[in-house]
């Protein structure tokens, strides 16, 4: 893993801001995102890069995921924007860390070096594609998700599900679909679930990697037949069984048996995965220059199946998929789904 920081300047005054999708071509001014810290010599844990077009200014910053998640993330893009504006941050970082009382410190990894730890993983080519959801849009699935569980498992266990899981289980139903699964083969759906205000020792302002990836996981041909429904129900039951007590004993047992998370080897065809939050403040990021106008992810994780979420811009949720180039091609013509997007 690489030390310090880096701030790079790029002037590109031949280059308009695109307000549509940013392709590989867009994302190659950004060169420090998508490095692979963990294994390159002098590469920064933190790298910055403001890239100034005729008509806007791009702003990228990429943080080694061995030593940050996602929240701790946009709470450093957020502090930063603050003191831009010459503002007082509204929150400092916390970096004092916890371990449970059976976990010695340091950890002993079991390998004698860091670059022993890096797999290399190759996936299949894909395609990406931004989708809009209004509020309206994901209140509607919400509502319809949640009177489908009353029906559906009156006589079981009921439960609640959020705007989040149900626009995820809708999403779910179309891959399944796109990608013409076997009604017997198994699918999954993978999500981050970050452990801050789920772990008392962990607190909202905690810098550091604080997340876990719970899975729900059922045959194609049951996902499908229960609908938006019972895929909801699915994916709330999976985020349910990490309480605190779980959590905390993962942690606790962890030293005895380290493992690190991979794509190589845990990735498969009829995977779904989604990390980010839609919580996160992406749009309030306001440098002085005025707010974003887009936000979207580098180069890093584009796998097959990965559904990368933000707030909306004025509302709703924001989605970035990348999916194989035939299925996203399916997925774009499923009026099903399509009705729920807003653009």
């Amino acid at each position: 893993m690489g030390r310090g920081s880096i701030l790079v300047r790029l002037i590109h005054e031949d280059r308009t801001v695109i307000p549509a999708d940013p392709g590989p071509n867009e994302r190659a001014l950004n060169r420090l995102v998508g490095a692979d810290a963990a294994s390159m010599a002098g590469t920064p844990i933190l790298g910055a890069q403001v890239t100034e077009l005729a008509d806007g200014v791009f702003v990228a910053m990429s943080l080694n995921h061995g030593v940050a998640d996602g929240t701790a993330f946009w709470h450093l893009f957020n502090t930063w924007s603050e003191i831009s504006r010459q503002e007082t941050p509204a929150a400092l970082p916390v970096l004092e860390r916890w371990f449970p009382d059976t976990c010695p410190v340091p950890v002993p990894l079991p390998f004698p070096k860091l670059e022993h730890a890096v797999r290399r993983f190759h996936g299949p080519p894909v395609e990406e594609c931004f989708f809009a959801f209004s509020a309206e849009s994901v209140r509607d699935l919400k509502a319809r998700a949640n009177a489908e569980i009353m029906i559906t498992n009156a006589e079981t266990e009921i439960c609640v599900v959020s705007s989040l899981q149900s626009l995820l289980a809708h999403l779910w139903l179309a891959v399944i679909r796109a990608r013409r699964l076997p009604p017997e083969q198994e699918t999954s759906y993978t999500l981050a679930l970050g452990c801050r205000g789920l772990v008392k020792h962990v607190t909202q302002a905690y810098a550091g990697n604080a997340m876990v990836r719970c899975a729900a996981r059922a045959a194609a041909g049951e996902v499908l037949r229960g609908g938006l429904g019972r895929a909801a129900w699915l994916l709330n039951r999976a985020v349910a069984s990490q309480d605190e007590a779980a959590l905390v004993g993962s942690a606790a047992s962890w030293h005895g048996d380290p493992r690190f998370a991979y794509l190589d080897g845990w990735w498969n065809p009829a995977l779904v995965v989604t990390g980010n939050s839609p919580r996160f403040d992406a749009f309030g990021n306001d440098f002085g220059w005025g707010r974003p106008v887009a936000v979207r992810s580098g180069a890093g994780n584009k796998v097959d199946g990965r559904a990368t979420v933000y707030e909306g811009r004025g509302g709703g949720i924001g989605m970035e998929l990348c999916l194989a180039p035939e299925a996203l091609s399916r997925l774009v013509e499923d009026h099903e789904f399509m009705a729920a997007v807003t653009r």
